[in-house]
């Protein structure tokens, strides 16, 4: 009767410290995703950054995306509506991935529409008319011109100028070299705050958000 017990009270600490052992080993891994991103915090937002909202909003909401992506397409409108939702509370800085072939062509058209203050628009554009301008997860750089004409007030003359201005070409290498830096090989990635969305979904992203409020 007496070994029972021990053998009883032997597994009720064994499990004690297994699920106290998972506890801490989950909290330093979140410490430790935290620290991570603090270290690299100046990766997430560059002086060329575009940055919608309040720019002192308790909520720095940094997304990598790619013009060219699908997902990119389907959270986008959603990312806004929270914004509205939470107005003022959250500043969104967009950075580019383009990770899908010749994307690097629709990006540097997405700047030039940025130049004429014609990004939002352009964008919009660019997500609602995807099936079009990709194929096989590969840009056609040319379909996308011919569509761009639709885009109202966008200069085409000016937007020609601009694609041969290396200044894209350093934007982009910018945001490539950190996506690099900071592990990210898919689109959309979102950080909040400087913490990654570890779980990727948009329920998790409203969750961290909302934590941070």
């Amino acid at each position: 009767m007496q070994n029972k017990k021990v053998v009883v009270i032997s597994g009720i600490i064994l499990l004690l410290l297994f699920f106290s052992g998972g506890y801490f080993y989950k909290n330093f891994n979140n410490e430790k995703v935290s620290k991570i991103s603090k270290e690299k915090l100046a990766l997430l937002q560059r002086p060329h950054s575009l940055v919608i909202g309040n720019k002192e909003a308790k909520v720095q909401l940094v997304e990598f995306f790619d013009p060219a992506c699908g997902a990119c397409a389907y959270f986008y409108p959603k990312v806004k509506q929270l914004m509205k939702e939470k107005e003022g509370d959250i500043k969104l800085v967009l950075r580019y991935a383009p990770f899908h072939k010749n994307s690097n062509y629709a990006v540097k058209m997405l700047e030039g529409a940025r130049q004429q203050a014609l990004f939002d628009e352009t964008l919009k554009f660019m997500f609602n008319t995807q099936s079009q301008w990709v194929q096989n997860h590969i840009v056609n750089p040319q379909k996308l011109w011919s569509l761009l004409v639709n885009v109202e007030g966008l200069d085409m003359e000016k937007l020609g100028t601009f694609m041969n201005d290396p200044k894209a070409d350093e934007i982009i290498k910018q945001d490539i070299e950190d996506t690099e830096k900071l592990n990210i090989d898919k689109t959309p990635s979102y950080f909040v705050n400087g913490q990654p969305l570890i779980d990727f979904g948009w329920e998790n992203l409203v969750k961290l958000v909302d934590a941070n409020l």
